[in-house]
């Protein structure tokens, strides 16, 4: 786990993820799109809590287990959110949202205009400490898993009647300065997630 500074604020504590829905899988694939058009309206705490376990959440208890798969189960992906009131990481394990930063960071997870308006970005950050590996097969691992994750969120977002885009068009320096991240942590996609503008 990412070690932050002490904040004054506490961590906020996740719903347990809701297995209801009238919707095929089959279904859900033929609404999987990108969108860039996106409402500033809050996400509901259900919703968010649902959202990040079908992303990266664990589904196998016994054996800490997740959602999407990652090479030799390093589970090295680390999902920051940047939301209007601060920047958090999610601790999969506890199911909380643990808070990093209180600056609204949203703006700078992408240069398109609708990331500083709509209300989740979610940053994915490979946490190189976790594989005990670098150079060229540590990124590519970080990739594809980071690619597990966010189509996990796309999946996740057609059946929920929200929009999202997966982006790589990232000031990734200023970001990663931002986020105080260390030098084995690596900015790898970002991704925007909210309600359709209507």
């Amino acid at each position: 786990m990412n070690k932050h500074p002490p904040m004054n604020i506490k961590p906020l504590p996740l719903l347990p993820p809701k297995f209801e829905g009238d919707r095929s899988v089959l279904q859900v694939f033929k609404e999987r799109k990108s969108s860039r058009e996106f409402s500033s309206k809050e996400l509901p705490l259900q919703i968010l809590s649902d959202l990040l376990w079908a992303a990266n959440g664990i589904n196998r208890p016994d054996s800490d287990h997740k959602t999407a798969p990652s090479a030799m189960n390093t589970q090295e992906i680390d999902i920051y959110l940047a939301k209007a009131d601060g920047l958090y990481l999610f601790d999969a394990k506890q199911n909380i949202l643990v808070p990093v930063a209180k600056e609204d960071m949203r703006a700078l997870t992408g240069f398109q205009p609708f990331v500083k308006e709509a209300p989740l970005n979610l940053v994915y950050v490979a946490d190189f400490s976790k594989t005990g590996k670098t150079g060229s097969d540590a990124n590519d691992y970080a990739n594809i898993d980071t690619g597990f994750i966010s189509e996990n969120v796309y999946l996740y977002c057609a059946f929920a009647g929200l929009s999202t885009v997966v982006r790589g068009w990232i000031d990734k320096p200023v970001l990663a300065i931002a986020m105080k991240l260390r030098p084995d942590q690596k900015i790898i996609l970002a991704q925007t997630v909210g309600y359709p503008k209507m």
